[in-house]
C-alpha cells in the first residue's frame, strides 16, 4: 500500500486504494465520471507515432481499455511520424474503433498537407512552430481541440503503456474533472519496475532530473535567489516529473506554452507553475508499476537518446535560470556539474539501499557511470544554451489567435476534410 506522505506544495494523491475490492473501486471510480460528464465534455488527447500501430499488443489493449468508458465526449489522436496518405488512412481507420456510442474521434494528420499549409501560415506571421516531434503535435492538435470548443477538461497520455488499464484513465482525470477538487492541472506518476529485469527504471528522472533540481534549489537559496529556489522545490515536489500523462482544464491549457522538444514535461510544469497557485494542482499515483519503451543513453551521440533528452531539460532550466537574474557563466557551470554529481552519488546510495531491502537487482557502478555522463551533458547543454538561448517554447494558443484571428477555422477545415467529413 502507498504511503501518505504530502510534501506540503501541492497535494499528492496517493494509491490507498489496495484493501478494496478492485471491481468495486473501479465501477466507483467511473460511476462519479460518469456523473462528472453530463455537466463538463470530457476529452483525451494521444499523441501517437505511426510506427506504434505496428505495435499491436500494446496499443489493442489501449483501445480496448478505453472503448470500455463511457464518460468521454471525444478522443482525438495527435499523428505524427505518418509522411504518406496510406500510412494517415490506415491509422484513421485503426483508431476509429474508437467511435462507439456516437464519441466523436478525430486523428490529426500532422504531416499531412492540409496541417502544413496552417503551419507554413504561422511561420508566414513570424509564430515558431517548433521542429517535428511529440511537442508539436501535442501543440497543434490542443489547437484543434480549442477550435472545437466543446472541452472542459483535456487528458493526455501516450500510447505506448504497456501496463494501462481503465483505471489508470479514470484517476488520471478524475482530479480535474471533479468539480469539488478545485484543481486545473494533475500531473501522474508511478513505479518505474521491470517485472523481468527487476530493476529500477526511469534514469532520467531519478539519476538527472531529481539530484539537478534540488541541486538548483540549494544554490538559489545560498545565493539569495529566493523565488528561484521556490520555483526549484516545487518542480523537486513532483513524483515523476518527467511523466507523460496528465490533465488539465481547457481554459488553463488555452494559456500555456508547449515545449516542442525533450523540455515538454518541466516546461509544462512551469507554465502551470507562473498561472496557478498551488492548491489548484495535483499529482496522483496511477498504477502499481508502469511499463513503456525505453531510451537508450546514447553517450556519444547528442542527437538521440537519453543524452539528448538531459541536454534538452538542462537548457531549459538554465534559461529559466538566467532569464530571471541568475548570472551563469563557464565558472558556474562548472560548479554546478561537482554539485550536481555529489548530489546524484547520494541518491545513488539511496537508491542502492531501496533496492537491497526490496530485492531488486541494482548495478551501482553503472548507476554512477550513468550520473557521471549526466554530469557531462550539463556542460554541452550550456554550450548550447550560450550559443543560441532562444525558447524551444511555441506560443500558447491564447496569443496565436491574436495574430491569425481566423486559424481555429483553418485547423476545424483540415481536420474534418482529413477525417473525410
Amino acid at each position: 500500500m502507498s504511503e501518505f506522505h504530502q510534501h506540503g506544495l501541492i497535494t499528492t494523491i496517493h494509491g490507498l486504494y489496495d484493501l478494496l475490492d478492485p471491481e468495486e473501486y473501479l465501477s466507483w471510480s467511473e460511476k462519479k465520471l460518469v456523473g462528472f460528464s453530463r455537466q463538463m465534455c470530457i476529452g483525451l488527447l494521444l499523441p501517437c507515432l505511426y510506427d506504434e500501430i505496428r505495435n499491436p499488443e500494446v496499443l489493442d489493449n489501449i483501445i480496448r481499455q478505453i472503448n470500455e468508458v463511457s464518460y468521454l465526449c471525444k478522443i482525438v489522436v495527435a499523428l505524427g511520424g505518418a509522411g504518406q496518405e496510406r500510412q494517415f488512412t490506415e491509422a484513421r481507420e485503426y483508431f476509429g474503433r474508437l467511435r462507439n456510442n456516437g464519441r466523436k474521434v478525430k486523428v490529426v494528420w500532422v504531416d499531412g498537407p492540409r496541417i502544413q499549409d496552417i503551419f507554413n501560415k504561422l511561420r508566414e506571421k513570424k509564430i515558431s512552430t517548433g521542429v517535428p516531434g511529440k511537442g508539436q503535435s501535442v501543440w497543434i492538435t490542443l489547437g484543434y481541440l480549442f477550435a472545437t470548443d466543446d472541452c472542459d477538461v483535456i487528458a493526455l497520455h501516450d500510447c505506448d503503456i504497456v501496463t494501462y488499464d481503465r483505471l489508470f484513465l479514470a484517476r488520471l482525470i478524475e482530479p480535474t474533472a471533479n468539480p469539488n477538487n478545485d484543481f486545473e492541472f494533475c500531473k501522474g506518476y508511478y513505479a518505474r519496475i521491470s517485472p523481468t529485469e527487476m530493476e529500477m527504471k526511469g534514469r532520467t528522472t531519478r539519476l538527472f532530473v531529481a539530484p539537478f533540481v534540488q541541486t538548483l534549489a540549494n544554490i538559489s537559496y545560498n545565493r539569495g535567489y529566493n523565488e528561484l529556489g521556490g520555483f526549484f522545490n516545487y518542480h523537486y515536489s513532483f513524483r515523476y516529473p518527467l511523466a507523460g500523462e496528465f490533465s488539465f482544464m481547457t481554459r488553463l491549457a488555452k494559456a500555456i506554452n508547449i515545449a516542442y522538444d525533450w523540455g515538454l514535461e518541466v516546461s509544462t510544469l512551469s507554465e502551470v507553475y507562473k498561472r496557478l497557485t498551488m492548491k489548484k494542482i495535483a499529482q496522483i499515483d496511477l498504477c502499481k508499476n508502469y511499463e513503456h519503451k525505453h531510451q537508450g543513453l546514447s553517450e556519444g551521440d547528442s542527437g538521440g537518446g537519453l543524452h539528448r533528452m538531459v541536454i534538452d531539460i538542462a537548457k531549459f532550466y538554465l534559461n529559466y535560470m538566467r532569464s530571471h537574474g541568475m548570472p551563469v557563466d563557464n565558472a558556474f557551470i562548472e560548479m554546478l556539474q561537482q554539485t550536481y554529481y555529489q548530489t546524484a552519488l547520494s541518491f545513488v546510495k539511496s537508491y542502492s539501499d531501496d533496492a537491497d531491502v526490496n530485492g531488486l537487482i541494482y548495478d551501482r557502478h553503472k548507476e554512477e557511470l550513468t550520473a557521471l555522463y549526466f554530469m557531462d551533458f550539463i556542460a554541452e547543454a550550456w554550450e548550447e544554451a550560450r550559443k543560441n538561448g532562444a525558447s524551444t517554447q511555441l506560443p500558447s494558443w491564447n496569443r496565436v489567435i491574436y495574430s491569425i484571428p481566423e486559424i481555429y477555422k483553418d485547423l476545424l477545415a483540415a481536420v474534418e476534410k482529413d477525417n473525410g467529413y
